[in-house]
């Protein structure tokens, strides 16, 4: 199974129990062979280990806050199944740069010394990218092929299971799942994406992460300690 998408036992029980039926769905199985032959003929990223990686850190009944990814880093060692991450060691790429750059601006985090966010998904920030796989060096490569359809499941039972969840919508691409977001059941907040591209038209300067900690705040919940 490693080789293509991990088991439902990975997913940890909160999630198997919402999530476990798709993957016997045809989308899934053909997901499923999709995987099977790109890993025989390409580099695939992340390892299999760590596709589910987010849902396995941050259990469904422990969200709080979901920022939204759209597909994982193409680069040697920088995926590691939780989005904008990469593990400690690994230079930070340039979106992860602006990111930091955000939070030094906001919250005046001095930039850390690794990029594994990590510690954000222990506090139960759902860091999910809408496709888990990638092709190396070829980004969006694995996009239309089932994985959209896995995760946006996986949004809609955050939205109907819990209440007054935090969802970080950075660029147009996290923006289209504002749909699948009841407002009255929940807050979301919308900014550029931080790639280079973009970051300077909004996403520098956007607050997210102390207006993050208001809100859970404001409902007598403890704020994320945004430091890594």
């Amino acid at each position: 199974m490693a080789t293509a998408a991990p088991r439902t036992a990975e997913l940890g029980p909160g999630w198997a129990r919402v999530l476990g039926q798709e993957l016997e769905k045809p989308y899934f199985q053909a997901l499923r062979s999709f995987l099977v032959e790109e890993r025989a003929a390409h580099r695939v990223y992340p390892a299999g280990r760590d596709i589910f990686h987010a849902f396995a850190r941050t259990p469904l009944e422990a969200v709080r806050v979901v920022i939204l990814g759209q597909d994982p880093y193409h680069g040697p060692g920088q995926a590691h199944g939780l989005c904008f991450s990469v593990p400690s060691g690994v230079p930070a790429p340039p979106s992860l740069v602006n990111i930091f750059a955000e939070l030094k601006r906001d919250l005046g985090i001095d930039r850390p010394a690794h990029g594994d966010l990590g510690r954000w998904a222990d506090q139960g920030v759902l860091l999910l990218n809408a496709t888990l796989t990638v092709r190396a060096d070829q980004a969006a490569s694995h996009q239309g092929r089932g994985w959209e359809t896995f995760t946006d499941t996986a949004i809609r039972a955050l939205a109907t299971e819990r209440s007054g969840l935090v969802f970080l919508l950075w660029g147009r691409h996290a923006q289209r799942k504002e749909t699948l977001i009841p407002p009255d059941r929940h807050y979301v907040l919308k900014a550029p994406h931080p790639s280079p591209l973009s970051a300077h038209r909004g996403f520098i300067g956007c607050g997210h992460f102390s207006a993050t900690n208001e809100i859970l705040q404001a409902q007598g919940l403890p704020p994320i300690d945004w430091r890594t």
